[in-house]
């Protein structure tokens, strides 16, 4: 019997101008990389579009480096800006 592989918990972020698809383009682009969302949280500040996005890469399809590209490339043909990083120094980044 294979081992149950721990999840690895990381967060994507977005920011920029609001506009339909965002989160479509972003949950397709997860889906087809074997990537679970597990939590989204997102708002609109006067057409500023501010998105949280907890995901499980445990199971990911394509690696880190690959992940971080794949983003990068969404985020320039979208004209957001898009970061990507484990969840532990996300935490560490923004603790209070």
């Amino acid at each position: 019997m294979a081992a149950k592989k721990q999840s690895q918990i990381c967060i994507i972020t977005v920011t920029g101008k609001d506009k339909v698809g965002i989160i479509a383009k972003l949950a397709n682009a997860m889906a087809k990389a074997n990537i679970n969302i597990v939590d989204v949280n997102q708002k609109i500040m006067e057409n500023y579009f501010v998105m949280t996005m907890a995901v499980d890469i445990a199971k990911a399809t394509i690696s880190i480096p690959q992940i971080h590209k794949r983003l990068d490339k969404i985020g320039q043909e979208i004209k957001l800006k898009i970061t990507f990083q484990d969840e532990k120094i996300f935490k560490m980044m923004h603790r209070i």
